[in-house]
């Protein structure tokens, strides 16, 4: 199972703060990235954050200053710190693994399921 687990989402109210995980299987040889996307009703999937295996970060202006990408290497797992929480924060957010099955394989997105956070008074 190579599919990537998230969990930590809910229900916050304005202002508020969430933690998101997601797992990787550990049954992999490497890993190139990670990252979260979110997508709204009616909205285009978009970036939130990323991390690469070097710990480069890369974040949505939208959300720059407020949420903390991380990630545990020897885990394979990513973390998403989520500060000052917005109702337009409301969205299913998404990991995507970018990751290498096998010696010798191509790297390939592989996406979770998601998980919904709601910002809500």
């Amino acid at each position: 199972q190579v599919q990537p687990v998230e969990s930590g989402g809910g229900v916050v109210q304005p202002g508020g703060s969430l933690r998101l995980s997601c797992v990787a299987s550990r049954s992999i040889f490497s890993i190139d990235s990670m990252g979260w996307y979110r997508q709204a009703p009616g909205q285009q999937r978009e970036l939130v954050a990323e991390v690469t295996s070097g710990g480069s970060t890369n974040y949505a202006d939208s959300v720059n200053g407020r949420f903390t990408i991380s990630r545990d290497g020897a885990e394979n797992t990513v973390y998403l710190q989520m500060n000052g929480l917005k109702p337009e924060d409301t969205a299913v957010y998404l990991c995507k693994c970018r990751l290498k099955r096998y010696f010798g394989d191509t790297s390939k997105d592989y996406w979770g399921q998601g998980t919904q956070v709601t910002v809500s008074s």
